[in-house]
Order: structure tokens, then C-alpha cells, then sequence
């Protein structure tokens, strides 16, 4: 879409909420107010650049009159040419998702039960850094570990209200191998340990996103476990749904009934369905070109934590800083911001291509 028609679907969008019965369909004024948010930006930085381009004009044209209209038109020059570049960042085309929000999942990996804690630190980092810009979160299931991590805890992260940022935009990045440095607490030697966490990152399907045929479904009941695999429930409340087709399992005991358990198992299979539809469509589409920010590749190791050093490094960009105790407690935009960057460098640069 081209600035006109950008503009002209933000008026659309601006007199739709305006209606309260659009308000009585949560899920529509709720993509509404997504998309409006996301195109604020745009519409605003066009407006102030209109404006500053007429006050240019006046001023250039009184500095002929008065040498103190020559300095002003100096400044709104400067101006003019930040926003002309704003507004080509703005106007590059998105990824689709980046106004959705995320499932997020943290697996143990090498390193048994000190991996296993790491993944705690990093719920830990991902739950601090969602509070620090505003998200909400909801721990859709987690199975801990014997000594306080977690093997494997999926989360559900999403924006408040109308953000101009989806979750999605900063956290898509965090897919892929997190590999940590350090002394466990299981060594009695005190010597360094390297220990890895896979963290998988999927868009939340929305119903009308991605279509489920209950047919398609094999959907099994079981009794809770938790660390060491005791019993902690009496009644059958665990679900686990394996979608036939494509063989994805997902299950599910963090809540107490089974039908919550089957709802949030739901929730996790459609985001994941839709991911595997869109890595798809990726891989036809784009076969033969490599990204710098890699957001599909879950196997290759992504960022290194070293705790000696008290450094933090991503390998696909080199970003690295002396700053991992404040990472952890949730300091992380910085290190997505890096990822953010690059990744608009790049779409800058194919834009131009084309």
C-alpha cells in the first residue's frame, strides 16, 4: 500500500472505533485498535513533515527580508530530512506478525539440571523485561525441575491495549540456542560449565488465523506431575492434543481443570501450526536468500552468557556488552534493539533493491 492509501485506512480505522457497536466484538476492536496504533506513527510523522515543509517554504521566503529567518530555515531543513527518513523507515514493508503477540517457550537442553536452571533465569529475564515495557504474561505450562528450574515452561506474552509495539516486533528475535557460561551450583570444584536453552518464539494465532477441524484431533487425558514425576493431582486434569496431519503434540497441566488445560493446549497448537504455515511460505518463497537476523532457525546457538566475565554476546550481529547481571533482571532492550536494527538495515537495503 502505497502513503495515501496508509492514510486513508487510518481515517477508516479512526471512525470505525468511534462506533461503540464495533466495541461489542472484542476480538474485532481489539485488530482494530492493533492496526491503528501501528499506523498512528506514519500518519503522524506524514503530518509534521507537510507542516514542517510549509514553514521551510515561509521561512526561506521571509530570509530575504530578515537574516533571522535564514537560521530558522536552516533548523526546519534539518528537520525535513530527519522525518523524510522516519517516514521511509515507517513506510518499509513490516513483517506481518509484528503486531501479534507471542507464545514463548523455554526448553532445557545440554547440561541436565543445571541447564534446566538457567532456563529459570531466562523465564526469569523474559518475565522482568515483559514488566519493564508494559506487557502481561501468563504461564500457559511449565514442568520444574527437581532443583527449582524449569525442563520445559511455555508463556503467553501480550501488549496492552492498543501499543504502538507488538510483542512480536522485539521478542521474535529470541528463537533459537541461548548457551551459558558459568559454575553451577551442582559443581563442587568450581570449575566453568557450558550448559545450553532452547527458546522457541511463535506468533498467538488468533481463530481466524488458523483453522483447527476437531476431526484432526487425538486429545489425551492424564494426572499432573510435577519435579521428580510425583503425583500432584487426584483427577485426570493433564491434556495432551497431537494434531494428526502434522504430528504436532502439545500438552498441558498447569490448571487445575481439564477443560482450561484443553483451552491453553489450543491456544499453544494454533501458534504453533501457524509458524509452521509461515516457515513454509518463507522457505518457497525466499529459498535462496539469507537474512543477517535469522527468526526461523531454531538450531543454531543465537547468544552466549557468560557469567566470569559478566558479558552478554548475540552472534548474529556481534552485539556484545559487560552488562549480564542487569540483562538478567530484565535490562534487555538494548540487545533487541541491536537485533531491530539490523534487521531494518536489511529490509532498507532489499527495499532499495528493488
Amino acid at each position: 500500500m502505497n502513503l495515501d492509501e496508509l492514510i486513508s485506512e487510518y481515517a477508516d480505522i479512526e471512525g470505525r472505533l468511534a462506533d461503540p457497536s464495533v466495541h461489542a466484538d472484542q476480538a474485532l476492536a481489539r485488530r482494530l485498535g492493533k492496526r491503528y496504533a501501528e499506523l498512528r506513527p506514519i500518519v503522524e510523522t506524514h503530518r509534521e513533515l507537510a507542516t514542517t515543509e510549509d514553514d521551510l517554504a515561509t521561512a526561506r521566503e521571509l530570509a530575504g527580508e530578515d537574516e533571522t529567518f535564514a537560521a530558522e530555515a536552516a533548523d526546519l531543513g534539518k528537520r525535513k530530512d530527519e522525518l523524510e527518513e522516519r517516514l521511509r523507515r515507517l513506510l518499509v514493508p513490516r513483517d506481518p506478525n509484528d503486531s501479534k503477540d507471542v507464545i514463548l517457550e523455554v526448553k532445557a537442553g545440554e547440561g541436565g539440571e543445571e541447564s534446566a536452571l538457567f532456563a529459570g533465569d531466562l523465564l526469569r529475564m523474559y518475565l522482568r523485561y515483559a514488566e519493564r515495557v508494559g506487557w502481561k504474561t501468563e504461564v500457559l505450562d511449565s514442568h520444574p525441575s527437581d532443583l527449582g528450574g524449569y525442563k520445559d515452561v511455555t508463556v503467553a506474552v501480550k501488549a496492552k491495549g492498543s501499543q504502538e509495539e507488538g510483542v512480536w516486533t522485539r521478542l521474535k528475535y529470541e528463537g533459537g540456542v541461548h548457551r551459558v557460561q558459568r559454575v553451577p551450583a551442582t559443581e563442587s570444584q568450581g570449575r566453568i560449565h557450558t550448559s545450553a536453552v532452547g527458546v522457541l518464539v511463535t506468533p498467538e494465532a488468533e481463530d481466524v488465523d488458523v483453522q483447527i477441524d476437531p476431526n484432526d484431533l487425538r486429545i489425551d487425558v492424564y494426572r499432573s506431575s510435577g519435579p521428580g514425576g510425583q503425583s500432584v493431582n487426584t483427577t485426570d486434569s493433564a491434556v495432551r492434543i497431537t494434531h494428526l496431519p502434522t504430528g504436532v503434540v502439545v500438552s498441558c497441566q498447569n490448571e487445575k481443570s481439564q477443560l482450561q488445560n484443553k483451552e491453553q493446549a489450543l491456544r499453544i497448537l494454533r501458534s504453533r501450526l501457524l509458524a509452521m504455515a509461515q516457515e513454509e511460505a518463507d522457505a518457497a518463497a525466499a529459498a535462496e536468500r539469507k537474512s543477517q537476523v535469522r527468526t526461523v532457525d531454531r538450531s543454531e546457538r543465537v547468544r552466549t552468557y557468560n557469567y566470569p566475565e559478566n558479558r552478554i554476546s548475540d552472534h548474529r550481529v556481534g552485539y556484545k556488552a559487560y552488562n549480564l547481571d542487569q540483562v538478567l533482571d530484565g535490562d534487555l532492550h538494548n540487545v533487541t534493539q541491536a537485533l531491530v536494527d539490523a534487521d531494518m538495515e536489511r529490509r532498507l537495503a532489499e527495499a532499495q533493491g528493488q
